[in-house]
């Protein structure tokens, strides 16, 4: 589980980016093409954040679909894999959104 890593790397950039104050809430973003679970982020967190500043933070995840944009056509279409095809045929395609993972906003007291 690769999340656990990820979300000591969440609470560690928080930490560093509130300045010594409590963290009441931290909005992520997650692409759907990222290969990060949602759940297991959530599962991670309270556990990761135990005697930090953001013990007892809300966490907020906003999944972002995948989007991709056909290099034959220039259609732009949802995609549920890093991978697809386009309507034209054309399997050519640039991944628009997807594959983010942000800290989105940090609300401190």
């Amino acid at each position: 589980m690769h999340e656990l890593g990820i979300t000591q790397n969440i609470i560690a950039i928080v930490t560093e980016n509130a300045q010594g104050k409590k963290v009441q809430r931290v909005l992520l973003e997650v692409g759907k093409l990222s290969a990060i679970m949602p759940d297991a982020i959530k599962f991670c967190f309270d556990i990761c954040a135990q005697g930090t500043i953001v013990e007892g933070a809300i966490l907020e995840i906003l999944e972002i679909p995948g989007m991709a944009k056909c290099r034959e056509c220039g259609t732009n279409f949802y995609v549920e894999k890093p991978f697809g095809i386009c309507e034209c045929g054309s399997i050519k395609l640039d991944i628009i959104t997807g594959e983010e993972l942000k800290i989105k906003e940090i609300e401190v007291e």
